[in-house]
């Protein structure tokens, strides 16, 4: 299979000319990883076999997408043709630009080791071993199975980096110049901390946002850094083999009843989780909201739900104030309206830029002029 030239191709897409990532995009057989995947349609997930189908799988792999491979508790290695999982995405094969982001913003030196957090298909560990060498790379991942696979195709490419399986939430097997999480945390694990050598740097995002945070080791055992003016998102980190049951039944409820609270909302329906630092400053103020948002020619429907049994629906057409029911304990649509309106007096949301301050514990705090907050 003539891959070269597709990967030769991606690195001229995803890297300039003189990055140090150029080379390691160009060597890295992103294909052999990920055989199998899952592509989303319209009827629900589909399962492509590589082998079967060389084209489309050198278009999926030299591609700067993200190549689904597991959803819910299915990996697409172990799958039958015909099974259609139910779900969200488990674990994928982030887009190489992505990749290639986390990593540069990690400021690695030659002699510097990695502790990568979420191994997934492994491509962002075969990146790091071309740039760094495979012996100073270790990378974690929950899943056994992920990991053993990654080992396994790593292994075929002549790479060795360290692959253990273990909650990365937890103790980390070793200490390290940089640790680069492409899985998203809240809050940030203590034992990260505890793994960075006197002044290692950090790169994560927070679970529920678009937030990119760097940080760096400071002499009492915490962090100091930024929210980076980038965007990422990565999946959740994860206990088991899926994620804990979403609020299906809140959302019927949503869907359908009147609230406790009627009433109109102060701006147009929005699709908040397209918006990224509305839906990043809402997030933080109002933590684990879920969303779903419909749109037609008559009109636009956005719902919100919360495990504390809070809930919203907006709806209206096109740019009018939409109706609004609440119900619940809190109000998440006023919570919302309340975010636009700091957003229209202060001409921006503190979030994006913010200062980053992590204990030892891996309590956050952002602040950004007046504005602060804890994770």
């Amino acid at each position: 299979m003539n891959w070269e030239p597709r990967a030769a191709a991606l690195a001229e897409r995803v890297t300039h000319r003189s990055s140090r990532w150029r080379a390691p995009v160009a060597r890295t057989p992103r294909h052999q990883l990920a055989p199998r995947w899952w592509e989303r349609g319209p009827d629900g997930w589909t399962l492509r076999d590589g082998p079967s189908d060389e084209a489309r799988w050198l278009d999926a792999a030299y591609s700067d997408k993200t190549i689904v491979t597991r959803v819910s508790g299915l990996h697409a290695d172990l799958a039958a043709t015909g099974d259609r999982p139910a779900g969200l995405p488990t674990s994928s094969s982030t887009l190489p630009s992505l990749n290639v982001s986390m990593l540069q913003h990690a400021r690695l030196g030659d002699g510097d080791t990695l502790g990568h957090i979420g191994t997934g298909p492994g491509y962002a560990d075969a990146l790091a071993c071309h740039r760094l060498g495979d012996k100073q790379v270790t990378t974690v991942d929950v899943d056994p199975y992920l990991a053993e696979a990654a080992r396994a195709r790593l292994d075929e490419m002549g790479l060795h980096p360290a692959v253990v399986s273990l909650d990365a939430t937890g103790d980390l097997p070793g200490m390290f110049d940089r640790i680069v999480a492409t899985v998203a945390v809240r809050p940030i694990p203590a034992s990260w901390l505890a793994a960075l050598n006197p002044g290692g740097r950090l790169v994560t995002t927070i679970a529920g946002t678009s937030l990119l945070i760097t940080a760096e080791k400071n002499d009492e055992g915490g962090a100091a850094g930024r929210v980076e003016w980038d965007r990422a998102g990565f999946m959740h980190t994860r206990h088991g083999a899926d994620y804990p049951p979403r609020l299906a039944a809140l959302v019927t409820t949503a869907r359908e009843h009147d609230g406790d609270a009627i009433g109109t909302g102060r701006y147009p329906v929005v699709h908040v989780t397209e918006a990224w630092d509305l839906a990043s400053m809402l997030d933080i103020m109002v933590p684990g909201i879920e969303h779903e948002y419909s749109e037609d020619d008559e009109q636009r429907v956005a719902v919100m739900v919360h495990a504390d049994g809070s809930w919203a629906r907006a709806t209206a057409r096109a740019d009018e104030c939409p109706r609004v029911h609440q119900g619940g304990p809190r109000r998440l649509w006023d919570a919302l309206d309340d975010i636009r309106t700091y957003w229209l007096t202060n001409g921006e949301l503190p979030v994006r830029g913010a200062r980053v301050y992590v204990k030892p514990d891996g309590s956050t705090y952002l602040a950004r002029g007046k504005w602060r907050a804890k994770l």
